[in-house]
């Protein structure tokens, strides 16, 4: 019906097309002046007749849609009534007559109307006068406002007595006769959707006589009379606040203002302590809350208000921020990295069932599965509080996964608080209407997962970007500078790395690299802060990032662009500033495969039993080294082994250890922890074999599968027993730095699950020989998505494991085969 309706009203937006700034002002009662000085007419006086007819046509033919709708409306009454003389109503009298009330009324008055424009339009000349049937219809807009008052209680009425299967069934599948000579004979519209047709009809009403009036000669009888009637449909508005027309602006404000949707966002609420799903809506005038309230029929989704603070009245700060110190729930970081990976599994699997015959069924199952799976990852993962408070007392807690979305909703809000604005207090119809509108107006219409997008949409990058962040130009004044880096994992964006700070600069010349794993990331954001280092200036606001954002952009990853073996160069532009920075990709596939080295001198790419007979040691010197200088000051650092190192400092180091410099002691204590810890990891990953060797992995992967715990414990210390030396040596010092590490779980924010997912993909890798066989049946991705669960696993077994003595594992000699 929506689409036939708009058919009809598309003369509606070639008469406007030229006024379109001119919407009216409504909200103080008086009338837009329409007046001979500021109504100039286009062509002469018989031209603006003939648009004058077209006007009145167009609405004519909208009308017998109108009268149709209410006609369809109206067509159960009769039936229900007839059922409360019965011994099983469906509904009371009392809920019929809510649901129906003065739905009767209004069809008479638009067939009385419609009946007398009618032969007005036939016998056309440009004596004929309409004002008075316009000016009638506008004075019976008092049964409109009963109707309004009644709206919301109809429709939840409505909604309760959908609990019969039976009036459900009704109710959602209402017939609506097509106009006279239109093809289509009927069309299916829900009563919830037939019930805001008067509601709407208001408004289009004064739409037209607003048209009307530009298309009367300012003499012609019609003239006056057009205008009381535009007059009093004003002062209706006025009086219920109600919506205009939702191609081209919302409701209004206060103030008579159009009130327009600047932004809107799924976001993350903390309410009873528990985490909602929200959908926000940010006005020129109020920020409203909003869940999306389930239906049977997708297409007549709806939402529900929970809250809305004018601007006026919203604040960031409270005087007593005792509220911002109450402790967020989060989850243990491994639960949401296992998350990740079941859903990389399902991805994985869902690619397969395309392939398959007849397997599009199970691929919508698996589908949904997955969205559940990404929603509550949506809904778990978010921690950076945003915290607003209205001045009144109330307060409201979201959580936001990057500060680049903080920064947005807040300066967005800030720059609408400049303006004069007014405090205001809506009326339940007044919310419901304005509600309702929000499923129209929204921007943003599915939350960010990728089972809401099309097959044919970028699936996203998987593997390792490297990005140099050169230098940045445009400060107005000398500052102590630094930025992160963020992608977007899984529908939320995620800070993987960050520069330093260069201090007491207004041209920051970092020229640092960064090498960031990619999980179907389409995104890379750069934020570009100034470091506080006054503890009387720390925000207050949230106790979390205190230092000002002064600049932040963002750029697409195009596959095209940064899948070619060359870097990239490309400049961001926020707010003034401009970031320069180069990037390139290296694929997941790519990254899998270990380079066979042949080089015997230096530690990198070198064999481990080779490196530990020429040291004459039983553990690796860069092992050594790295997990002291880690543990000496990098053990309270947030995120060790997780934030990425400047790649230029690694690559020093690097240098430095495989030359064998005199100054290595000097450059560890000198360079920035996070560089070091990605040293460490950069060696693991370089061995020609994975620590835990190619001839253990499928035995690995195995044992870590059994159920008996019995079982598990003598096939995992088995395995440990069969592994050479010194590499049986070097995992057990690791892996009890790793548990001293986890120690500090509060301080640097790294459990042993976080420390096994950093660390057993590194640790654990399929061998070149089992990489070479499964992509004959699948890709290197989809080995990727099944093994690195088991990788983690594993690692994380042998951490909470109690301490495991390599001279204990060696006088242990109980025989348990590898093949299991």
């Amino acid at each position: 019906m929506e689409e036939e309706e708009e058919e009809v009203l598309c003369y509606l937006d070639r008469v406007l097309e030229e006024e379109e700034e001119e919407v009216f002002e409504y909200g103080d009662g008086e009338l837009d002046p329409i007046t001979p000085s500021n109504r100039q007419f286009k062509g002469d006086t018989e031209k603006g007749l003939e648009m004058k007819k077209l006007v009145l046509s167009g609405f004519l033919a909208s009308e017998e849609i109108y009268i149709n709708q209410l006609e369809a409306l109206l067509l159960p009454m009769r039936p229900l009534k007839a059922t409360t003389t019965t011994s099983q109503p469906i509904l009371t009298i009392q809920q019929i007559d809510t649901i129906f009330y003065k739905i009767q009324d209004i069809s008479e008055i638009h067939k009385e109307f419609y009946d007398a424009l009618l032969p007005n339009i036939q016998q056309w000349d440009e004596k004929v006068t309409v004002g008075h049937l316009f000016q009638k219809l506008a004075s019976q807009l008092g049964v409109y406002k009963a109707f309004v008052d009644n709206y919301k209680v109809a429709l939840d009425t409505v909604k309760c007595s959908q609990t019969n299967v039976q009036l459900q069934k009704i109710f959602e599948n209402l017939k609506v006769k097509g106009p006279k000579d239109s093809k289509d004979c009927t069309t299916t519209v829900s009563m919830e959707a037939l019930l805001y047709k008067p509601i709407d009809r208001v408004t289009r009403s004064t739409l037209v006589l607003h048209d009307l009036l530009k298309h009367t000669p300012k003499d012609h009888p019609d003239f006056p009379l057009l205008q009381d009637a535009l007059r009093i449909s004003q002062n209706f508005l006025s009086s219920i606040n109600e919506e205009i027309d939702p191609r081209r602006t919302a409701v209004t404000t206060p103030k008579g203002e159009a009130r327009q949707l600047v932004k809107d966002g799924f976001l993350v609420e903390v309410s009873e302590n528990s985490r909602k799903l929200r959908h926000v809506f940010l006005f020129t005038d109020l920020l409203l809350c909003a869940k999306m309230k389930k239906t049977s029929v997708g297409r007549h989704q709806q939402y529900e208000c929970k809250w809305y603070i004018p601007l006026a009245d919203l604040t960031f700060q409270t005087l007593d921020d005792s509220d911002s110190c109450h402790s967020i729930q989060v989850l243990p970081e491994h639960e949401i990295e296992e998350m990740k990976i079941k859903i990389s599994v399902l991805k994985s699997e869902i690619q397969k069932e395309k392939k398959a015959p007849k397997g599009q069924s199970r691929v919508e199952r698996l589908r949904k599965k997955m969205n559940e799976q990404e929603s509550w990852l949506l809904l778990h993962s978010p921690t950076i509080p945003f915290r607003i408070h209205n001045k009144h007392g109330k307060s409201f807690l979201f959580l936001l996964s990057s500060d680049y979305e903080r920064s947005e909703w807040r300066e967005s809000i800030q720059k609408l608080q400049k303006k004069d604005l007014q405090t205001c207090v809506l009326s339940s119809v007044e919310l419901q209407v304005l509600t309702s509108s929000c499923f129209k107006l929204r921007t943003v219409h599915n939350i960010p997962v990728t089972s809401n997008k099309d097959d044919e949409e970028t699936p996203g990058l998987y593997g390792f970007l490297h990005v140099i962040v050169h230098s940045a130009k445009g400060f107005k004044e000398s500052a102590n500078l630094y930025c992160t880096l963020e992608v977007d994992s899984y529908g939320y964006f995620v800070s993987k790395a960050k520069t330093r700070v260069f201090r007491d600069t207004a041209e920051p010349q970092w020229n640092e690299e960064f090498e960031i794993e990619l999980e179907g990331s389409q995104y890379l954001r750069i934020l570009c802060y100034e470091k506080c280092y006054d503890k009387s200036m720390l925000n207050k606001d949230d106790n979390e990032i205190v230092d000002k954002i002064m600049g932040k952009g963002q750029v697409q990853l195009d596959p095209q662009t940064v899948q070619s073996k060359n870097w990239h160069m490309d400049v961001i532009e926020m707010n003034g500033i401009k970031v320069e920075f180069s990037m390139k990709f290296t694929s997941r596939d790519l990254s899998l495969k270990r380079t066979p080295s042949k080089k015997q001198s230096g530690v990198f790419g070198v064999k481990i039993n080779v490196v530990t007979k020429r040291e004459r040691s039983k553990v690796p010197y860069i092992v050594r080294q790295c997990i002291e200088e880690v543990e000496k000051r990098g053990i309270d650092e947030v995120g060790i082994y997780r934030i990425s190192g400047v790649a230029t400092d690694i690559q020093a180091l690097k240098i430095a250890f495989d030359t064998n410099t005199k100054d290595i002691l000097m450059m560890l204590s000198d360079m920035d922890i996070n560089a070091i810890a990605g040293t460490l990891k950069l060696y693991f990953r370089e061995l020609p074999e994975p620590l835990l060797t190619d001839r253990l992995y499928p035995a690995f992967m195995e044992g870590i599968a059994l159920s008996d715990p019995a079982a598990k414990e003598n096939c995992m210390m088995h395995l440990l027993r069969s592994l050479p030396d010194p590499n049986l040596m070097t995992f057990l010092t690791l892996l009890e730095h790793l548990k001293r590490v986890a120690e500090k779980e509060p301080i640097n924010k790294m459990s042993l699950h976080n420390l096994a997912t950093v660390f057993g993909p590194t640790l654990l890798r399929p061998s070149e020989a089992e990489i070479t066989k499964a992509q004959h049946i699948t890709s290197a991705s989809d080995i990727w998505s099944h093994d690195v669960m088991a990788q983690v696993q594993v690692l994380l077994y042998y951490l909470q494991h109690s301490p495991i003595s390599f001279a204990e594992l060696k006088r242990n000699t109980l025989y348990f085969s590898t093949d299991v």
